[in-house]
């Protein structure tokens, strides 16, 4: 499946519904730069990229994934949705993303360094704190991420410490990042509770992907009283029509076991969690889980996308028909890189800020970002998607940029 095709076709949508200009959306039609490298490891060699997608804005940002189906058109389409969440976020960041066809479960400590390090040797010349700046994404971590900036700073001959976020404490990192996706998440997820859901009494909730991001945001709707009713990993899901013990089962997901392994509760597989019954379905996994084939048997009232990309366009038409909203990803999923915003900004200035400050700026701008998306989708009277709206704002931000850089005709 293209993914990026169903960028070209959003972004076709957002251009029809605001009369944008054909010479100005081209320019958000490819990337400004793609980087392509094969990191050999011994006997091995791993297909690596680094892709710029747009910079007007400020410099590129996006994570790197290291992860065995990882491919160039899931890479462009990272990098693609990642200027629009940046812009979004109204951060001074353009675009960008990294992976590696890699599967770091099936490697050692010697080697998962190894590649680490051949990819900062591979594009250090793209990256740095004003020209592109990574972070971690799928099966990448802060451990990931000092490699990168160890290898980085040898390169280069000086330290620089902004140039990736994500990083341990010790080398510049901020507490708030761990779960700063969830975090966002969550406050968006509980204004869709409060605007769409009407603040319903009993909300019931659905988790697919109970790794980081999908883990967390588990465990604080959970502790808000929700009924959290099946959750999945990788493996498979766990389901409990009365609800399940979200801290239990966090121990045991944490003590290495599946979540399908788990006792209180029936074993279901992923694709029969995506059609299980509930007000809340929390997309956190990989792109294309919701298609063509599954739309028409969803039944969830509102989808949060945690992850980036788990509908694919035709579906998203589906589900509208269905009048199932969509909160989608550049909206739901910004707030692990408003915090990276954060650290970076202390890492260019020296300015260390109260983790307490940093935790309410981070609730400001998701709430702020939640209540134009909202507003600009009441406007027009539920006949546009949450995501068109937010592709809307992202869009125009972006071409205003343009503009005054002198590469768009003024509208």
């Amino acid at each position: 499946m293209n993914i990026f095709a169903d960028n070209l076709k959003r972004l076709e949508d957002v251009a029809k519904l605001d009369n944008i200009k054909e010479e100005e959306i081209a320019l958000l039609r490819e990337p400004v730069k793609v980087n392509y490298s094969e990191l050999a490891i011994g006997d091995k060699k791993y297909p690596a990229w680094r892709i710029l997608y747009n910079r007007a804005l400020g410099p590129g940002k996006g994570g790197i994934r290291f992860h065995p189906d990882v491919s160039e058109d899931e890479v462009q389409s990272l990098a693609f949705w990642m200027v629009l969440k940046n812009s979004l976020a109204d951060i001074p960041y353009g675009g960008a993303k990294g992976g590696v066809k890699f599967n770091p479960k099936e490697a050692d400590d010697k080697e998962l360094e190894a590649v680490s390090r051949a990819y900062a040797d591979a594009f250090y010349q793209e990256l740095g704190q004003d020209k592109d700046v990574p972070a971690p994404d799928v099966y990448t971590n802060g451990r990931i991420m000092s490699w990168i900036l160890d290898e980085f700073e040898k390169k280069v001959g000086h330290h620089e410490p902004g140039m990736i976020t994500g990083k341990p404490l010790e080398l510049g990192g901020i507490a708030l990042r761990s779960d700063a996706t969830a975090a966002g998440g969550y406050l968006v997820t509980k204004e869709a509770i409060k605007e769409i859901l009407q603040d319903k009494k009993e909300v019931k909730i659905v988790v697919q992907g109970f790794g980081n991001a999908g883990l967390f945001m588990t465990e604080k709707l959970a502790a808000d009283g929700y009924k959290v009713i099946a959750v999945s990993d990788s493996r498979g899901g766990i389901y409990n029509e009365a609800g399940l013990d979200v801290a239990a089962l966090v121990t045991f997901k944490n003590s290495g076991k599946a979540v399908n392994e788990y006792s209180a509760g029936r074993a279901i597989t992923n694709a029969e969690l995506l059609e299980l019954e509930t007000d809340i379905l929390v997309l956190a996994a990989l792109e294309n889980q919701i298609t063509v084939e599954n739309a028409d048997n969803i039944k969830a009232k509102v989808i949060v996308e945690l992850a980036n990309g788990p509908i694919v366009y035709e579906a998203d038409k589906i589900l509208f028909n269905k009048k199932i909203v969509v909160v989608p990803d550049i909206l739901a999923n910004s707030g692990g890189v408003i915090v990276s915003y954060f650290e970076w900004a202390q890492n260019r200035t020296g300015q260390i800020l109260a983790e307490d400050y940093l935790k309410n700026l981070l609730h400001k701008k998701m709430i702020v970002n939640w209540g134009r998306v909202y507003d600009k989708y009441k406007e027009r009277s539920g006949s546009i998607t949450l995501r068109q709206a937010a592709y809307s704002i992202a869009v125009q931000r972006i071409l205003k940029a343009e503009k005054y850089r002198g590469r768009v005709a003024a509208k």
